[in-house]
């Protein structure tokens, strides 16, 4: 029988006092980290008072006072720490260096890890497993979204605590820390509340990858006792907030509809029927469309906003010269496609196997982040803001598709040569447009250096599609629209 795995705040103290009997320090020099150690130049001193997405109040989650750096016991877990660092192993300086470089940015790396690995329809005949979901891109965009609140609203509550106790780092006790000292209150650990929260949260959405989650959340939170930069009251009080708001998080999820959307009463077929030349599945044998439900999701902002006006505009009738006009260009690009439209349609497919066009905006993210010199709390807040929407998109953009059920060019022509595989969902709107439009919308508001460059990408993302022969112009320009109202809904929600 397997076990059950400890509580992630117990299993730290656990780990924790088995460091003291670990094997001898490893005198391996420890190469250069892929990233350096995350610094920042404003602590957001402020950031327990930012607004939070799901939980109402960070005081709804308790933890004990802390003890003084002065008193007997934090003295006790002081020698602890010290221990930890005077034994640190070659190993133990490589997961300190990977996770110093933002715990937030690596667990959104594992995520799009995870949906890349499972980002693969089931095989003919084969039932759906619930332990292994099909990661496809709104669900991708869930799950980043899910994960990124989760991570913020739980660092609203640690920043509440951090600057009501300011309990200061082991570092200004006397002990030598590995990774550069800061000035932001150790109590309780930022990491540990990361650690414990995505695991949490991951773990429900990929149940099969729970041990390996379970693991890496262990080594994330233990790395500060290794790098000499918390006591263990500062980690099992992270481990704790992690874990109380994950529950609420983990509730919110079970509440969205999510489940509903594959349909499983088939009831996009009445709808279908009920369209002229309507779209039908290309796969060879035929499967039922992906998450035909999907718009009636819960939105992240306002539903009336996020699938009211402005909307799209009903795509031209295929007996009109727009769309005439609309498919000859797609054939005509086809026919003549370039070495550098191949490029742009391959660079941005974010097909099978991939972390989608909703991990795609993220990795861009990231390499943004990277540049700046933020708190894992501003991170997090960028994230979440960027992940609602992409969230948003894929709800907003789903219900046009399965309200115009809009055939693929490839249905329409069959002459039309596509360089990409043809998506198993109707075309109108198109979803890179609307993910790449929303994302760019919000990155560049945060980044407005980069906000320009940012608009040409989503651009070229919307226009690698029809370079790939499997949307239309209009699919592009609707499906931009869209995106651009949800990207300012987050804008504005931020302010």
């Amino acid at each position: 029988m397997k076990v059950k795995p400890l509580p992630i705040k117990i299993h730290f103290f656990v780990c924790l006092t088995f460091l003291l009997y670990a094997g001898c320090k490893e005198n391996t020099p420890v190469s250069k980290p892929e990233f350096p150690p995350l610094s920042f130049e404003n602590p957001d001193a402020n950031g327990g008072a930012w607004k939070t997405v799901i939980i109402t109040s960070p005081e709804d989650f308790k933890i004990e006072t802390p003890a003084s750096t002065d008193a007997d016991e934090y003295q006790k877990e002081l020698i602890q720490t010290k221990n930890a660092v005077s034994q640190r192993t070659y190993a133990q300086e490589v997961a300190i260096n990977y996770w110093a470089s933002g715990g937030v940015l690596r667990w959104n790396q594992i995520a799009r890890e995870l949906v890349a690995k499972y980002n693969h329809p089931p095989k003919e005949g084969e039932p759906l497993d619930p332990m292994k979901p099909m990661a496809s891109p709104p669900f991708a965009a869930r799950a980043y979204a899910l994960l990124s609140v989760a991570q913020y609203d739980a660092l609203v509550t640690a920043w509440q605590y951090k600057y009501k106790y300011m309990r200061l780092s082991p570092s200004h006790s006397g002990v030598k820390s590995f990774l550069p000292s800061t000035e932001l209150p150790s109590y309780p650990s930022e990491d540990a509340v990361v650690a414990a929260v995505s695991y949490k949260v991951l773990s429900k959405l990929f149940p099969a990858e729970n041990d390996y989650l379970y693991n890496k959340a262990l080594e994330h939170g233990n790395t500060r006792l290794w790098a000499g930069a918390n006591v263990k009251s500062d980690i099992m009080a992270g481990g704790i907030l992690g874990e109380q708001v994950a529950e609420k998080i983990i509730a919110y999820a079970l509440s969205d509809n999510f489940d509903n959307a594959k349909d499983d009463r088939q009831t996009w077929k009445a709808k279908a029927q009920k369209v002229k030349d309507a779209w039908v599945s290309q796969d060879d044998p035929k499967h039922a469309p992906l998450l035909p439900l999907m718009g009636l999701v819960r939105t992240w902002f306002d539903k009336e906003q996020v699938l009211g006006n402005p909307q799209p505009p009903a795509p031209p009738t295929l007996k009109s010269d727009e769309f005439k006009q609309d498919i000859d260009s797609v054939k005509k690009i086809g026919d003549t496609r370039t070495e550098e439209q191949k490029r742009i349609a391959e660079f941005w497919s974010d097909g099978v196997g991939t972390f989608t066009p909703p991990g795609h905006w993220n990795k861009i993210a990231e390499e943004l982040i990277r540049n700046q010199h933020f708190t894992e709390l501003r991170i997090a807040k960028i994230l979440q803001q960027l992940n609602r929407a992409e969230e948003d998109a894929a709800i907003a953009c789903w219900a046009t598709k399965y309200k115009y059920f809009f055939p693929r060019p490839t249905q329409v022509d069959k002459n039309i040569k596509n360089s990409l595989n043809v998506p198993n969902f109707p075309s109108y709107t198109s979803g890179h447009s609307t993910f790449s439009a929303a994302a760019a919308l919000v990155l560049g508001h945060y980044f407005p250096k980069d906000s320009v460059r940012l608009k040409k990408m989503a651009n070229e993302a919307g226009m690698s599609r029809i370079y790939g022969g499997i949307h239309y112009f209009c699919d592009n320009e609707g499906g931009k629209m869209c995106g651009e109202k949800i990207g300012k809904l987050a804008i504005d929600w931020g302010k």
